[in-house]
């Protein structure tokens, strides 16, 4: 897995650096094809006891507009954590984010690198006053979920006529998530596996670094899955856009 690869054309590389530059951190990740997860599971040696469990809700139109201007929004349900919530927007330039977004601490800005693409996305994160299972259960309105910062910020991305009461529930989602230091790489690896309600997975491998270190940590990290046989499926698969396409079609078909 790396940041950069001789696909990258000149153009794409003089990008992918204006943006790592502008980004507070970078997420290398990979997909692994369903025939490996076991297999790089047991390679990785980390225990699946350690897994902690969530439950990922997202919410847009059945048509999915949220999602085809580049808008997200999130909540999830973490045990021994509690609930958040998120809007996210990519893809971004961080320059061009107004300096009272760009400067607020709940906005992270991040660089998302996998085999064949990388995506900079800019993040409103917050957690919620109402409980998730309140708002999924219809008990409460989604907007309860959400900062007045945070809704701000929909409010100027999302496009135009769509509100919070606008949303559908998409999800949720279970996912399993392990997060330790697998035996010969010192750094902390993610594994995430979400489980979707027709019976596919996604198994995503990452990790975060500083912005100055992405390609260095990108090195070590290729060098390491490939050590233990692990290697990226062919066509990488967003699990936000699997999750997003899934529940859209449940809604259109009722």
């Amino acid at each position: 897995m790396s940041v950069a690869t001789p696909a990258l054309n000149d153009a794409a590389l003089v990008e992918l650096l204006a943006l790592i530059k502008g980004a507070d951190s970078v997420e290398l990740k990979m997909t692994v094809a369903d025939s490996a997860q076991r297999s790089a599971l047991e390679a990785l040696q980390m225990d699946p006891l350690g897994a902690q469990v969530r439950m990922v809700y997202f919410f847009d139109t059945p048509d999915l507009t949220l999602e085809s201007h580049g808008v997200v929004v999130r909540a999830r349900r973490v045990a021994q954590k509690g609930d958040d919530s998120v809007i996210k927007l990519r893809p971004v330039v961080p320059s061009d984010l107004p300096p009272e977004v760009r400067d607020s601490p709940l906005c992270m800005v991040e660089v998302d690198a996998m085999p064949g693409g990388h995506v900079c996305s800019a993040s409103m994160k917050g957690v919620p006053k109402t409980a998730v299972q309140d708002v999924a259960g219809g008990a409460q309105p989604l907007r309860k979920l959400f900062s007045k910062e945070q809704r701000a910020f929909f409010a100027e991305h999302a496009p135009d006529g769509v509100g919070f009461d606008d949303l559908s529930l998409l999800g949720p989602i279970f996912v399993l998530k392990i997060k330790a230091s697998p035996p010969g790489y010192a750094r902390k690896m993610v594994v995430e596996l979400w489980l979707y309600p027709d019976g596919t997975r996604i198994l995503e491998l990452s990790t975060k670094c500083a912005t100055v270190e992405a390609f260095q940590v990108a090195a070590e990290l290729r060098a390491f899955l490939s050590e233990r046989g692990i290697v990226a499926t062919e066509g990488q698969t967003t699990k936000t856009r699997k999750a997003l396409e899934f529940f859209s079609e449940q809604l259109r078909e009722r």
